[in-house]
Formats: structure tokens, sequence, C-alpha cells
């Protein structure tokens, strides 16, 4: 998981972020609930990301609950 997410006090105001980018971990979760597949949050809104990084978002939210 921390291999693609990371907290930087200096990004996002230090939310968990995929790592090289400003992306908050907590945008995917929020498009994955609304039902996205990962598939549209690539080519809709993350083209930049990887399906690894999604599943790390995921990863990150349950390690968290």
């Amino acid at each position: 998981m921390f291999e693609h997410i990371s907290v930087n006090p200096e990004i996002c105001g230090g939310k968990p972020c995929i790592k090289g980018t400003r992306i908050p971990v907590y945008m995917v979760l929020e498009l994955i609930e609304h039902g996205l597949t990962f598939d549209q949050i690539i080519s809709d809104y993350y083209p930049q990301l990887k399906i690894e990084q999604i599943k790390a978002c995921i990863q990150c939210f349950k390690n968290q609950a």
C-alpha cells in the first residue's frame, strides 16, 4: 500500500494522497462510493492513475477503519 500512498504535511494538508500526485485518497474513494468503476475513474477523472493505485486507496481506507 505505502508503495502508492504518501502522507506529507505540505501536500493536501497532510491527508493521504496517491504518491507523486496531489490526488487525495478520499476523492478516489468518493468516486468508488458513487458507483464508478476503476476504468471510469481513470478515463473520466484521473487518466494518470493506475488500477494498482486505486486499489491502494481502498486498502488505505480498510487499514484506517
